[in-house]
Order: structure tokens, then sequence, then C-alpha cells
């Protein structure tokens, strides 16, 4: 059977200017055979400055065969578990670790609580599950990710209090010879998975990161690699109806024509090929790969087809479809899980050609996390000290220069929308628990339909390891709205300095501090009471003065 008929993958190009603009950069791309040339792992692609980094970040085009052994392992590995009375599935990861695994089991049907915060609110809900049925996945492809070794931490010392033996309950998942790797060897935990070292982390949905917590929780990850390599087929061809050349081309052509956004729906809500969080893990592998160098792709999630962005997209922005082309989509992509993964991951290394990048590279991502690093080691930094511009009720206002942060939450917010540049963006960052503050998502598009702005939505610090690229190192004309809440009950991080609420604190701050050193615009709102200040909030905001688009 044909590849694209087992994958049902299809790119259809509906907005016929969009589709005359693309097919030129389709046409050379085919004949300078670059579909082949990346499915071989042709490192010399992206130009010689990039021909490094390249050439150890290319294995992921060839997982759909490397992985399978993977299969009978995790197999064994769940049927040990489930014969012990363990059948519930924690993941600690950030990023390409949690991502992947979140979106395969939301399509599949299973569950997963996938832990990428240090709200410890989100944690100790986490923490209140029966530990007894409980097994822990630590996956970190650096071995030293922040947020994974205090979720480690916690849990470890939870196992135990609970008399459960940590070490049997703890499977790590990382690339050889990362400190993870040794520290699992010297704890005895009970499986290691060690992922292959020549892919990237927001590359690596068919590696150990994406199918060994999808699959302990039951999902069907030989199927997802069968998808994979149906898909495989057909991106390799360098054919004017490869699915992954006319997507790049599309993207390619608007950003040259200042569509510097792609905005993203799901619209094929319970269908059997509906892809649930798919646009959470494309946002993280567009962000990352393209945001640098002063130009990029804004990858803009939101809620469906009719969701403001998506439905009244400006000129400066392309709404694609994950299902069929509904609405105002330009762009619509199809086909089963395992072979989207594929098809984006293509496209978007492709794109970076395109674009003239390093699609591998992720220079900015650490700036934020130096800075946290240095708040976590000046305690005085983070004891509360801060003044703030206006306290309004449950919410304390940190204004940026050339905001007041005089008056009202509302006339501080429509003074702060009031800086954002033409054709700029807004990007909404909530340091807060993604279950309990779930209402804090409402906010997305409670601000582009008053604003007219482009507006994403990151919860924090996941959206660090993903959007967080791009604000710093893509097309600088965001402006960043920060939402951070007390911690009604913070959490010890065992041996270690600080508490998950100091961490997280550390993180916004930190975050936000390198965004001003970038000359852009971060407004704080720190909720004193969580419930009450987002109930606040969105008041505010609703009593803001529509504006037009931008």
């Amino acid at each position: 059977m044909m590849g694209d008929e087992t994958s049902g993958l299809s790119v259809t190009i509906p907005d016929g200017q969009l589709a005359a603009q693309a097919a030129p950069l389709v046409d050379k791309l085919v004949s300078d055979q670059i579909a082949s040339k990346l499915a071989a792992g042709d490192p010399t692609l992206w130009g010689p400055e990039a021909e490094p980094e390249a050439s150890i970040r290319l294995s992921w085009t060839t997982l759909h065969k490397s992985s399978r052994p993977l299969i009978g392992e995790i197999e064994a590995l769940r049927e040990e578990l489930r014969g012990e009375g363990v059948d519930r599935v924690v993941l600690a990861g950030m990023g390409g670790s949690s991502l992947a695994p979140e979106v395969i089991t939301r399509t599949e049907g299973v569950a997963l609580t996938v832990l990428d915060t240090t709200d410890p609110g989100q944690v100790a809900d986490a923490l209140a599950g029966d530990l007894t049925r409980t097994v822990l996945v630590v996956s970190s492809k650096s071995g030293g990710t922040v947020e994974t070794d205090s979720h480690r931490r916690i849990f470890a010392k939870a196992f135990g209090e609970a008399g459960v033996d940590a070490a049997r309950r703890i499977i790590v998942v990382t690339d050889p010879g990362s400190p993870l790797a040794q520290l699992a060897e010297n704890e005895g935990y009970r499986k290691v998975f060690l992922a292959d070292p020549h892919v990237g982390g927001r590359y690596s949905a068919l590696t150990a990161f994406g199918l060994v917590p999808a699959g302990l929780a039951g999902a069907d990850v030989a199927r997802l690699l069968d998808q994979a390599a149906a898909a495989a087929q057909v991106l390799g061809g360098d054919d004017a109806d490869n699915p992954a050349l006319r997507l790049a081309a599309a993207w390619g052509a608007a950003h040259a024509n200042g569509a510097e956004k792609v905005v993203l729906a799901t619209t094929d809500s319970g269908g059997p090929d509906s892809l649930p969080g798919f646009p959470d893990w494309a946002e993280q592998l567009i962000a990352e790969s393209t945001g640098k160098q002063g130009t990029g792709l804004l990858p803009v999630a939101v809620e469906s087809a009719d969701a403001p962005g998506f439905a009244d997209a400006g000129a400066d922005a392309t709404p694609v479809a994950v299902g069929p082309a509904t609405g105002a989509a330009k762009i619509a992509t199809s086909g089963s899980l395992g072979a989207q993964f594929l098809l984006w991951e293509f496209a978007t290394a492709i794109a970076g050609r395109l674009l003239g990048i390093n699609p591998f590279d992720q220079p900015d991502v650490e700036a934020a996390k130096a800075a946290a690093r240095s708040l976590l080691d000046n305690p005085a930094a983070l004891g509360g000290g801060e003044t703030p511009s206006t306290v309004d009720g449950a919410v304390e206002v940190f204004a940026p220069a050339g905001v007041s942060g005089e008056g009202t939450l509302t006339d501080v917010l429509a003074e702060f929308l009031a800086t954002a540049p033409e054709h700029g963006y807004l990007a909404v960052q909530a340091y807060l628990d993604r279950l309990d503050d779930a209402s804090a998502s409402l906010l997305r598009s409670e601000l582009a339909r008053r604003t007219g702005l482009q507006t994403t939505f990151g919860w924090g610090p996941r959206f660090l390891h993903s959007t967080g690229q791009y604000h710093k190192g893509g097309h600088q004309n965001g402006i960043f709205l920060q939402i951070t809440g007390a911690a009604e009950n913070d959490l010890d991080v065992p041996d270690r300095p600080y508490t998950l609420g100091k961490l997280q604190h550390a993180q916004a701050l930190g975050d936000g501090q390198v965004l001003t050193g970038h000359g852009r615009p971060v407004l704080r709102l720190h909720l004193t009471d969580r419930a009450a200040g987002l109930a606040q909030l969105v008041r505010a905001i609703q009593a803001i003065q529509e504006v037009g688009g931008r």
C-alpha cells in the first residue's frame, strides 16, 4: 500500500493566492532534491555555519525504523508494572519530553499525568494520587533540567514516606552519558531508556522521550511508528505533491509577504483523525526551530477555527487547520498522528532553509534559565520586597517602563496594550496551576478579540521550553503579560535551598528580566488571591474598549 494511503497524509492550500506564491518555491525545492537529501540526513542543507549542529541532529528522519526495538521493551515493562498493581503513570518532563507524550495519550484516550510545571499546587495534586499504584517517568535529554530534577526529588521522598520503594517506581529516559543516566545507575532506578542523542528535543516525538511514557500509559506506539513509516515514503520524495514541501513552501511564501505568524487550530474535533493538543506540540517545534536571528514564524495556538486570531487573521498571519480546511484556513493538513509528527518535522526543517536559519539550535533559551538561577542564588531578590506600581483588589501591578501603572486595572491594561507596535503580538504568560487555574486560558481569546493583536497563551515555565526561544530570538515586536500568583501551600524541594514556589517566582522574574533587556515591555500582574484575581482580570479585560486590528 502506498504510504500516503496508509497515513492519509495530505496538505491543501485553499487560498489560491498563497498556493500560487508557494508553487515556485516547491519547484525549487524539488529541483534541488531537498526532500530526499533531508531524508538521507544531509547536514549541508542549511549552510556551513549550521552544518556542525545539523550533522548531529538528523536521526529523527529514520526513527520509524530505529525506534522499533522500544516497542517490546515498553510492553514488557508495562506488563511487569500491571502485574504489581501499578497502573498510574506520572511524567516529569519539560518541552519535547512532555508535549509529544501528552498529545499521543490525548489522541489515544489514555490517562497520563504530565508534570511540566513548578506550580506547587499542581505538583501537590499529582502527589495526592495513589502512590502505591504510581510509576514516575523522569524524562530529560540533558539530565539537568531543574524542573524535572525537582519533581524527581519530591516524588522520591513521597514514595518513601508512603512505604513504597522509590527506586522500583522511577523510570528514566535520557541521553547516554547524561548526569541523570549516572544518577539512575547510582540510585538503582528500575529501568533507564537511553534515547538517540542525535535527535533534538523538539524532534523527539518518536524517540524514547515520546514513546516510553505514552506506551506505559497504554498508547499503541507500534501503530504510531507504522503511521510514520508510511509517511516517510512520501515525505522523502522529490515530488511537487510532497506534503512537506507544500507546507514549508506555503509558510515561506507567506513569511516573505509579511505573514510572520502561523495560527494553528485543530478542526477535526472528535473525528477519526482528531489530534487534540497537536497545536501545542507544533508550537514548540516551529517556535524553537525558526525563531532566531530576528526572524522566524510565531506559532499561535488557538481554541478553534472560529477563535479570534484565526477567523479574523490579518495580513501578518496565516491560519493553518490541523484537520479539514474550515473557516478562514489558508493551509490545512490531515493524516494520522504518527504521519503528522513526521510531516511537521520535515516541513519545519525545510522552512528553516527557506528562512536562512539553523532549525536545530536554540541560542536564546539558556538566557532565561541563567537569570532564574541567578535569582535563586540571591534569596533576597525573591523575598517579596518588590513594590507594585499599584494594587487593585486582588491584583498587584508591576508596570514596565513607559507604562504609568496608575488608575484601575483596566486603565493599566489599556495603556500597556497600546505599547504594541504595528503587526506586533501579545504573549500571555501564566505562571499558575494549569488545572486548578485553567480559567486563565480564557484570557487569550478575550484579549485577542479586544485588541486585534495576534495573542499567544503559555503556561509558565512550560512555554520557556517552547515559544521562549522565539520571544528573544524571533521578530522583536512582542509585548508580554506575565501573570503570577500566591502559592497557598508551597512545597520544599528536598536537598535544595528553595521551594517550588520560589523556583516558579524566579523563573517568571528571570524571563521578565531577559525580555526587558531585549527592549520588550513586560507587565506583571501578581494575584494575591488566584480565584478572585483571575475573575477580576477577566472583568478588567472585558471593560477595555475594543480597538481595530493592527
